[in-house]
């Protein structure tokens, strides 16, 4: 009788790729059975690794403050406890500005958790390095920097079109080239026409005044681009192959890649290059605005809040978390920023790890309802009047001359709520505020948008 894969399944092995490959050896060299199990020891399969029993220990470091914020803070904890059950993980902490991003399981916004030897890509999503840069403009106007600024930065889908591109460093793509995950020259020529770019949702460019000097901050927020998403891609398909073989129970999203092999070390190394991109990126619309001002910058610093940081044997993957311990940081250039939204402060900030942060604190102000239920809630009123209503006093402006009310303040959670929070759970010490003169965001990118011109006109 031919060997098939009933018989591999009977010896104890699971489905796998390389089951063709081995029914056809056996039988064409007509393989006795001592013979079989020498040669299948080299397809020899891990033990599956389950899910924990009990989810690991987390810290809560949220509480509902108003009823409308009590659905958010039970969704938040109760798909902690579905994700604290992956394997890999040790402990966990979510912040006052949580907020759920999925179905249970999934890790919220303002969720850290700490991983032993794997990096799961799914905790820190496609938005890879997440992040704000400070300039500070000495005592400009904040007007000329923001309508400069305005003349220089770019909003939206897609990257700069040729001729207005800024420059990626050709020391970065030569690193590109070198590493397994991003050795593609269409992500590449993906990061370049993305370089200077900040793309929609919640990312924005902002101006205000320092409250402790009176100077004139700019401050950008913004992620990884296409060239974080196609990193994200890749690293899912990595992750998941290795969910198949050792952990088939772990949740799609929670899937792994573990450290000490091969991938796992490239797709680190991939991680600290999209960072190094990302951190170019705002630098090269920060100088931009200085060089057209004529102005020198008289301090700058940065800081990501949704990535991986590596302690040891350790992961901590912060989904929407500011890292405070200087061990996360190779590139430290001073305290760490938080914005909350357009029309309150972002506030500059230092901290330590204690027993209830683990060296994070929050990233902003996220989301009770979602953007949908936020428009339904305000359906009784124009564009227009909310709007006005919401940015009186601000030069708020929109990219797309669309306005988007799902990014206006009332979209998030109380910026005072959180404020208190911060300080009731000692999570860190506010040094600074910068006080809102202006922002620019993306706007509602889906109006008008190009490819909808382009659908009507092949209907006309």
């Amino acid at each position: 009788m031919e060997f098939n894969g009933n018989n591999l399944i009977e010896l104890g092995y699971r489905s796998a790729k390389w089951f063709k490959e081995a029914i056809n050896y056996i039988n064409e060299n007509n393989l006795d059975e001592n013979q079989i199990t020498a040669y299948l020891e080299k397809f020899k399969q891990p033990e599956l690794i389950p899910l924990y029993e009990k989810p690991k220990d987390f810290i809560i470091n949220i509480r509902a403050e108003h009823e409308s914020e009590n659905d958010n803070v039970e969704k938040v904890i109760n798909t902690m406890k579905v994700l604290m059950k992956t394997p890999t993980l040790i402990e966990g902490a979510i912040m006052p500005d949580a907020c759920p991003t999925g179905p249970e399981g999934h890790i919220p916004v303002g969720g850290v958790v700490v991983a032993k030897n794997a990096i799961h890509p799914g905790f820190h999503s496609a938005d890879i390095c997440c992040s704000v840069m400070l300039t500070d403009f000495g005592k400009a106007d904040p007007k000329e920097v923001l309508d400069t600024a305005h003349s220089i930065t770019h909003f939206g889908y897609g990257g700069r079109p040729r001729g207005e591109q800024m420059e990626m460093s050709q020391e970065l793509m030569d690193a590109f080239r070198k590493n397994d995950f991003l050795n593609d020259e269409k992500l590449i020529s993906i990061a370049r026409s993305h370089m200077g770019t900040q793309g929609d949702g919640n990312h924005f460019l902002f101006v205000g005044i320092s409250k402790n000097t009176g100077n004139t901050m700019l401050v950008t927020h913004h992620g990884s681009r296409a060239p974080g998403a196609a990193l994200y891609d890749k690293g899912m398909k990595v992750a998941n192959r290795f969910r198949q073989e050792i952990s088939p129970e772990t949740l799609r999203e929670n899937a792994w890649i573990p450290y000490e092999t091969e991938e796992g070390k490239s797709y680190w190394v991939a991680l600290q290059l999209i960072r190094t991109w990302t951190k170019e990126n705002h630098t090269s619309i920060h100088d931009a605005v200085l060089h057209k001002m004529n102005i020198k910058k008289e301090d700058r610093y940065w800081n990501e809040h949704n990535f991986v940081f590596k302690d040891g044997d350790l992961f901590y993957h912060a989904k929407g978390a500011t890292p405070l311990d200087d061990k996360f940081m190779p590139d430290i250039t001073g305290p760490r920023l938080i914005p909350l939204n357009m029309s309150e402060p972002v506030l500059i900030v230092q901290g330590k790890t204690n027993e209830r942060n683990l060296g994070f604190a929050p990233h902003g102000a996220g989301r009770n309802f979602s953007r949908t239920q936020h428009k339904k809630s305000l359906a009784h009123k124009t564009i227009e009047e909310v709007f006005e209503e919401e940015t009186k006093g601000l030069d708020i402006r929109f990219f797309s001359n669309e306005i988007d009310i799902s990014e206006l303040p009332t979209a998030y959670k109380s910026a005072k709520n959180v404020r208190a929070q911060i300080e009731e759970y000692g999570l860190c010490e506010v040094l600074d505020e910068v006080m809102p003169y202006g922002c620019i965001m993306a706007g509602d990118v889906q109006k008008n948008a190009p490819w909808k011109k382009k659908k009507k006109f092949r209907k006309a």
